[in-house]
């Protein structure tokens, strides 16, 4: 199971950033809202959701983690904007983190993610230099919404076999978004190259990762997951490097790596037990 979570960490991350190539012609919204619209229908053709036999709970689970996840990715593409995908991600990783304080049972796990907020808090020392006080507060923000997106993924992993949830997840979050981004997305309309890449960062961004996650929540419990999801802003800051030529300096890359370091220990200290 770490293995897959390590596989939708890099794709997501990879998505994320060739997302961010497009923003100056779509803008953030516009990317988000075509990403979804592309991987809704994809999911729902591989998936074919029976959603008759669905209970209510099912539905309001599906539908809220719509939300979140509508939630999270806005907010994430708007700090991308201002922010760099190294700096944004690990910031965003406060939301998994409190929910894994909130979660831990074991010693262990409590000092591990106290490690990975120290590496947060870094981050605090450099607004108003190289991070915008924007861009810091969007990918708290964001973290927040991960939060919820981590229950409720986990509800629903429970409540709806295979990966029909999932499909009705995009159609919910394309709803969400919808009304930010329409102007953007139609402006692909004037920019037919960037379809490929719309293309891919749906794949890479959603239908691949979210796939992943949600079969990763059915055996891991929540307050693992979050902290696994800890290893995001190692892969954004080699994603952010390769592709968008983001560089990082000493205290971000000091955050990066006390947040990668709990990870990794959460990871290794699971794996000993199964």
């Amino acid at each position: 199971m770490p293995l897959l979570v390590l596989l939708s960490v890099a794709c997501s991350q990879v998505g994320g950033a060739i997302a961010r190539t497009m923003f100056d012609d779509l803008g953030p919204s516009g990317v988000l809202l075509l990403r979804l619209a592309v991987a809704a229908p994809i999911l729902a053709v591989v998936a074919r959701p029976r959603v008759r036999s669905w209970t209510a709970s099912a539905w309001w689970s599906v539908a809220l983690l719509g939300v979140f996840a509508a939630g999270l990715n806005m907010l994430s593409y708007l700090a991308l904007s201002i922010a760099s995908q190294g700096i944004v991600v690990t910031a965003s990783f406060v939301g998994p983190l409190v929910l894994s304080l909130v979660q831990t049972r074991r010693p262990a796990d409590l000092l591990w993610a106290l490690l990975a907020g120290t590496g947060v808090a870094l981050l605090g020392l450099r607004v108003g230099t190289d991070i915008p006080l924007a861009g810091l507060a969007l990918a708290l923000a964001a973290g927040a919404c991960g939060a919820g997106y981590i229950m409720f993924a986990a509800r629903v992993g429970q409540a709806v076999p295979g990966l029909g949830g999932l499909a009705v997840t995009f159609a919910v979050g394309t709803l969400m978004v919808l009304p930010f981004g329409a102007s953007g997305a139609a402006s692909v309309l004037h920019h037919p190259s960037l379809i490929p890449g719309v293309v891919a960062v749906a794949v890479l961004s959603s239908v691949v990762p979210y796939a992943l996650e949600l079969i990763t929540l059915r055996h891991l419990s929540t307050r693992v997951f979050g902290v696994l999801m800890s290893l995001q802003p190692a892969a954004a800051a080699i994603a952010g490097l390769l592709i968008l030529n983001q560089h990082l300096g000493p205290v971000p890359i000091a955050a990066l790596v006390l947040v990668t370091a709990a990870g990794v220990g959460v990871t290794r200290r699971r794996s000993r037990e199964n």
